[in-house]
């Protein structure tokens, strides 16, 4: 492990201009902060509910002020804040004097980018890199942002090659930290009992979680759960839980011509809520059509989850740690196979359950993420110097 005793206090500053990660943002900051760094978040107000408190850093709401202070359901809330950028980002010239600065994500990047500080080391996470099947105006774009940094950190083997190969950044500018998972869910102050909506089942629960959008694959995995109840009549229930991004009307229908039990929670579940629905759970199961990574897998990662996971992006590295079974993206009787295999043989689940507690406790946890994040900050501090 790097000593980065010889870096006294490094001042870092994270930016996130529109509270875009407010967990991430704050897990990360926490971190940095036991590894001996000075750390303040540059951010706005989150308007959609609690945040993690601060914890051995500052949190500087530097963005769209006004606008928040009007509330989520002002109206022209957004041209409002709209109006506040420009000022706003100019005001980040000012404010940024950190020895680095991290940008998690920019709200306009390519107006953003020519805003941006003077020439200090500068690093951004790719929480996103670039659609699946990206446009050459998007390729551009990207190279232009993520090319305007001194680091690019992506969170798996996966985005890097993305970075390098589709984006074209110099491979040196690219570096893998993993996310960690969210162990600050299993540690709540306060935390709210089961939904109503979810209360009184008796058999295995299996859970998928998160904004319901068309990517997720909830459909195969309908179609799947009924195939397993078909073919292997059981007690296992299927929870769907997430607020709607997308029409949820044909998911009811295929839930009706299932002959296990399907309980929906159509709605914003906030932070409190979620204890109590993953530790009831007894497989968390992501058949995702396409991603690079997912909060809803460090969650499950934090809760020590077992996990079915589709093929898709960093997902495979997670699984490797034994943590996951791994299926392909869109293959329904694949999914069915997992589901009722791990269904049916507790012990399969309580192995790959360990495997995620040590995954969380090991190379996905956040002390590991910012001891690597704070040598890459050394690095290019004195790279520059």
């Amino acid at each position: 492990m790097s000593d980065v005793s010889d870096i006294p206090r490094m001042k870092v500053q994270l930016v996130d201009p529109s509270a875009f990660t407010p967990p991430y943002d704050r897990a990360l900051a926490a971190a940095l902060a036991r590894g001996g760094a000075e750390v303040e978040l540059l951010s706005s107000r989150f308007l959609y509910g609690p945040v993690p408190p601060a914890e051995g850093y500052r949190v500087n709401e530097l963005f769209y002020r006004r606008s928040a202070r009007r509330g989520l359901d002002a109206p022209a809330r957004l041209p409002f804040k709209a109006a506040e950028h420009v000022p706003d980002m100019l005001r980040l010239r000012r404010a940024a004097k950190a020895d680095v600065v991290h940008y998690q994500w920019l709200t306009i990047p390519p107006l953003d980018v020519r805003l941006l500080p003077p020439r200090r080391p500068r690093v951004m996470t790719a929480h996103y890199i670039l659609p699946p099947q990206p446009s050459r105006r998007a390729v551009r774009s990207a190279r232009r942002v993520f090319g305007a940094m001194d680091a690019v950190v992506a969170h798996s083997e996966h985005g890097a090659a993305r970075l390098r190969d589709e984006v074209g950044l110099d491979p040196a500018r690219v570096h893998v930290i993993p996310h960690g998972a969210f162990d600050y869910l299993t540690k709540l102050p306060e935390e709210k009992p089961l939904p109503p909506e979810l209360e009184g089942a008796e058999g295995p629960v299996i859970l998928s979680f998160g904004l319901l959008r068309p990517y997720k694959g909830i459909e195969h995995l309908l179609e799947a759960y009924r195939r397993m109840c078909a073919a292997v009549p059981a007690e296992a229930e299927l929870w769907i839980v997430g607020n709607p991004r997308m029409d949820v009307g044909p998911l009811h229908e295929l839930a009706a011509e299932s002959p296990g039990r399907v309980r929906f929670v159509t709605r914003f579940v906030d932070d409190a809520e979620i204890p109590a629905i993953f530790r009831r759970a007894d497989l968390l199961v992501l058949p995702y059509l396409d991603a690079e990574h997912s909060g809803v897998l460090y969650t499950g990662l934090a809760f020590g989850k077992p996990m079915v996971l589709s093929a898709v992006g960093g997902f495979p590295e997670v699984a490797a740690t034994g943590a996951a079974r791994l299926v392909p993206p869109g293959d329904t009787p694949a999914l069915a196979v997992a589901l009722e295999e791990l269904i049916g043989d507790e012990r399969a689940r309580a192995e790959l359950a360990a495997a995620a507690t040590r995954a969380a406790a090991g190379p996905f946890s956040w002390d590991e993420a910012a001891r690597r994040t704070l040598d890459l900050y050394r690095e290019l501090i004195e790279a520059r110097a």
